[in-house]
């Protein structure tokens, strides 16, 4: 009886957090200072450990999020995009970009075990849990490099007719969802088969970035570069609600105990909608942040969103018929902004 009791209080406070939580702004806390040289890409977070991987040039950033300060570093992962821990088997996995491989770490050492070819230059990365395997997604190469995390071999190689961006892993469906930028659409890959099941548009969006899952209300979100964010029912893949976010669209994040809804963009906001009903979406607070914070991860934990930016030098005048040239980073000044629920409760 004292069990029960004692769950039922449990649920109680978790509901009342989460309701709390939900209803507070969002606000600047403080920021992380990471310095060092060159770009950055994807962040992640394993929130049972408090750590932050962040892929920074040619190593990860590992941040322990209780200190609030870099708590080591892998290197020798050139032009990574991104990092995956699977801390079940204390390993992650690295996609660097500029050698087409993926490194196999061990999450306690930070060492690097071996490397595994992928498809031309991997990018973004999915975990997916039922069946142990770590999906590289290759940008250029137009395709998904499937590996078996345990056994830290390739099982597969999945066409996706077009470029990947971030994808997400739906555990309950046995898929993996991923934006094929350059389509305009949802690649739906079938996790058993190790194949494109379905492709959805995502119109009225376009050109799709950063994606996050509502597994529980079968909801999928996809922040687009034609400034808006769409919400898709992943059991028709119909778009049934779409909301305005700011330009330069990188990130995606989905809180599930608040239903609210992140995209992190380069103008230096940060659209937050909640979804107050299974087809209404309303954007709840425009977060202003730094420009270039494109990229964000949330800790499910404490509610927390991360955002890298840094300052940056001028960029020089194209020449005339080129393309123009992203402004360069002033060294040694990367950080992590770091926001979350005003009046939120301590964890």
């Amino acid at each position: 009886m004292r069990r029960t009791c004692l769950r039922l209080l449990l649920g109680v406070i978790a509901f009342w957090e989460a309701t709390v939580v939900a209803q507070e702004s969002y606000k600047f806390l403080n920021e992380i200072p990471i310095g060092g040289e060159g770009g950055w890409d994807i962040l992640t977070i394993d929130s049972a450990a408090s750590r932050l991987y962040l892929s920074h040039a040619t190593k990860v950033v590992v941040v322990d999020l209780n200190k609030n300060a870099i708590a080591g570093e892998i290197a020798d992962t050139p032009g990574v995009h991104a990092f995956m821990p699977v801390p079940e088997l204390q390993r992650g996995f690295s996609s660097n970009g500029k050698e087409s491989k993926s490194s196999i770490v061990d999450l306690a050492t930070l060492k690097t075990l071996s490397k595994i070819e992928t498809g031309q230059n991997p990018d973004a990365i999915a975990y997916e849990p039922q069946r142990g395997e770590v999906y590289i997604f290759n940008h250029t190469g137009n395709s998904v490099t499937v590996i078996d995390a345990k056994q830290a071999k390739v099982v597969a190689t999945i066409p996706l007719g077009g470029g990947p961006e971030f994808a997400v892993a739906d555990a309950n469906a046995g898929r993996v969802y991923c934006n094929v930028e350059d389509k305009s659409e949802v690649a739906v890959i079938d996790a058993a088969k190790h194949e494109v099941i379905s492709r959805w548009p995502v119109a009225p969006g376009t050109e799709p970035s950063g994606i996050a899952l509502n597994a529980t209300r079968h909801r999928l979100f996809a922040t687009c570069h034609n400034k808006m964010m769409a919400m898709l029912d992943t059991e028709t893949g119909k778009v049934i609600a779409t909301v305005p976010i700011g330009a330069g669209v990188d990130g995606c994040a989905f809180d599930e105990a608040t239903q609210l809804a992140f995209a992190s963009c380069g103008d230096g906001t940060t659209t937050i909608a909640k979804e107050e009903a299974p087809d209404k979406l309303t954007v709840v607070q425009t977060l202003k942040t730094e420009r270039g914070a494109r990229t964000m991860a949330l800790d499910p934990k404490t509610h927390r969103i991360y955002l890298p930016t840094a300052q940056f030098q001028p960029a020089p005048s194209p020449t005339p018929g080129a393309s123009p040239t992203r402004p360069t980073v002033v060294p040694n000044t990367l950080k992590l902004l770091v926001y979350g629920p005003s009046g939120s409760v301590k964890h």
